[in-house]
């Protein structure tokens, strides 16, 4: 979860890492650092700093090293603390070269075992070390040609990884590979820019090469040259990627988080139209034919974290909408399971980023089965959306707060379009109703966008300082209601630090009930089902009996779980499965007035990245 970014070329190169850093710290900001084989000494120069990118920057700005070869990195710390000790890029014995990493090496301490009897002294924790060191023992221990030195490492290394090594003896040079970890190369005038992510250069060009699974390659000013692990030459084509994703300023907002909370009603709007647009054409996306649609018998998404909660909710949308059994894994938990190939089975993978690890192994794995898998993502370019064979496109935009908000009501509206599809194309439904289900959409956005504002002075100006004393919070819903239930506490949990646990309200009274009582507000998810409705009465009756502090978002005409509420938000009718998307902006307010009056670091709460990409 770390950024990588390098520079090789005519112009002196610190601003341009820098600025690249900017652009990707959100996938890491315990500790940020810079090395450059400098223009005038023509040694390496190596600059650390524990914290944000911002205390690299004001340490760099009284010295005056620069150069035409460089790297920079922000961690997400792994292995070893957030020290500056620890912090990339490490350096070999003698200091003359560097690496930045991202990733784990899974085999580091055997490495380090091997590499400590070679005489080779180790400073840190952590296990990117070991690439600096391999570097030196292969190519000046050994004195083999950077190339033959690059395939050897590479045939050693476990684990998932993307690294960058720059060297004082190769100052024409810089070496990078890739295993299950993204890296891709911007290709300039007389200059080439390396990144995790081409957001990170897409200011400077727009042509980039993504590395393929498994490959290294040297890249010099002018051009680069290609290898798999095995050594062969690989050819492999340029992209034209969309210089539009470029990280927006947060403007009049304090954080990215609330700018992004505001975004979601245009960016839904966004991406219902985009989907409209492709709609004539949608089978050149899904992956998959006509009629291995309409014979479509199951579906599993596969997610993680905000991503598994959106395909949790759409389970509701594809079984009542278009009829097929549907489920959601997690996929940190899913490859672990034993596999069970179905007919007529669909996987869908949803990440925001598209670089999600452990969804991206998932996905594999179901690949070595030959079961037919489509990408859900925000990023046009990430690996996902090459891996699978079909992918569609949610039209967030950049969104740079860890705490995603319309990343996850933009896949609620993009699963919840696609069910009506599938229900349309497999005859369940008429093409009114499939046009109605987009009016849908279009109203709950607005409803979504209205209740924050109806709300927002009240919980900035009285509800987060009141609930600002609570260290503990429960959630509970029933039906669709339970998952975005799951999705708040998530929430709470990231950007307040505080202990929040959601559960489906009829599991309260099987043991979680004896939590209750006055100091532990708990929240409920109403739901538009009168049945349904009942039920979640008869819950809050159970915890107002305990002396529970309950917080309510109902429906207006819902008067007598209303009565019972301490503090009670009422949410405009909607259909009843989009009632929840109807409940995102105000509940991610709620969250982020409660962080916001705590002092803590919204956009980047601590310990976390905004792009997982270890497992």
């Amino acid at each position: 979860m770390c950024s990588v970014v390098g520079y090789i070329g005519k112009n002196k190169s610190r601003d341009t890492v820098l600025d690249g850093l900017t652009r990707l710290e959100y996938r890491g900001y315990d500790s940020a650092g810079f090395a450059c084989i400098d223009s005038e000494t023509k040694h390496l120069v190596v600059a650390k700093k524990i914290g944000q990118l911002s205390n690299l920057k004001q340490s760099l700005k009284n010295q005056s090293s620069d150069g035409f070869l460089s790297l920079g990195h922000t961690r997400w710390a792994t292995h070893g603390a957030a020290t500056e000790q620890n912090a990339h890029p490490h350096v070999d014995c003698t200091s003359s070269l560097a690496v930045v990493h991202n990733g784990i090496i899974e085999n580091h301490t055997s490495l380090k075992k091997i590499l400590e009897h070679e005489d080779h002294a180790f400073k840190t924790e952590t296990d990117s070390e070991v690439l600096a060191h391999l570097f030196e023992q292969y190519t000046i221990d050994e004195k083999m040609p950077p190339l033959q030195a690059m395939q050897k490492m590479v045939e050693q290394l476990e684990g998932a990884y993307a690294f960058c090594i720059i060297s004082e003896h190769y100052p024409d040079s810089l070496f990078i590979a890739r295993k299950g970890s993204p890296l891709c190369i911007g290709l300039g005038e007389g200059e080439m820019f390396v990144g995790s992510d081409p957001l990170a250069f897409t200011d400077k060009t727009n042509r980039v090469l993504f590395l393929p699974e498994k490959s290294y390659a040297l890249v010099h000013k002018d051009g680069y040259a290609l290898y798999d692990f095995s050594g062969n030459v690989l050819s492999v084509q340029s992209q034209i990627v969309d210089t539009s994703w470029i990280a927006g300023e947060k403007g009049d907002h304090e954080h990215y988080m609330l700018k992004e909370i505001y975004e979601q009603k245009h960016a839904i709007d966004k991406t219902v139209r985009f989907f409209q647009s492709i709609h004539t054409t949608i089978f050149d996306y899904l992956g998959i034919t006509q009629e291995e649609l309409q014979n479509l018998e199951s579906i599993t998404f596969l997610g993680c974290g905000t991503s598994a909660h959106a395909g949790k909710l759409a389970q509701f949308f594809f079984e009542q909408k278009a009829g097929i059994q549907t489920r959601c894994e997690l996929a940190s938990e899913f490859r672990h399971k034993t596999f069970f190939k179905q007919k007529n089975h669909l996987y869908i993978a949803i990440s925001q980023s598209g670089e999600t690890a452990d969804t991206l192994e998932a996905i594999r794995l179901v690949q070595e089965h030959g079961q037919a898998t489509l990408a859900l993502t925000n990023v046009a370019s990430s690996t996902l959306v090459r891996e699978c064979d079909g992918f569609l496109l949610t039209q967030a935009g950049p969104e740079i707060a860890v705490a995603s908000t319309k990343a996850f009501s933009t896949q609620l509206a993009a699963l919840y379009w696609l069910a009506h599809c599938v229900a349309y194309h497999k005859k369940s439904i008429s093409h009114k109703q499939f046009q109605e289900s987009e009016t849908e959409l279009f109203t709950t956005a607005e409803i979504l966008e209205n209740v924050i504002e109806q709300y927002k002075h009240e919980i900035m100006m009285d509800c987060a300082p009141f609930y600002k004393k609570y260290k503990e919070f429960i959630f509970i819903g029933r039906h669709n209601s339970f998952p975005f239930a799951e999705e708040a506490a998530l929430k709470l949990k990231e950007i307040s630090y505080v202990f929040a646990q959601a559960y489906p309200a009829g599991e309260l009274k099987h043991g979680p009930l004896a939590l209750v009582d006055e100091f532990l507000p708990v929240v409920i998810f109403s739901h538009p089902d009168p049945v349904i409705y009942q039920k979640l009465l008869s819950n809050a009756q159970e915890i107002k009996a305990r002396k529970g502090h309950i917080i309510v978002f109902a429906l207006e005409h819902q008067k007598e779980l209303l009565s019972l509420a301490h503090r009670a938000f009422i949410i405009p009718a909607v259909p009843s499965l989009l009632f929840p998307l109807a409940m995102t902006g105000i509940m991610q307010f709620f969250c982020y007035a409660l962080a916001k009056v705590s002092g803590h670091a919204i956009d980047k709460p601590r310990n976390l990245a905004k792009s997982v990409t270890v497992e």
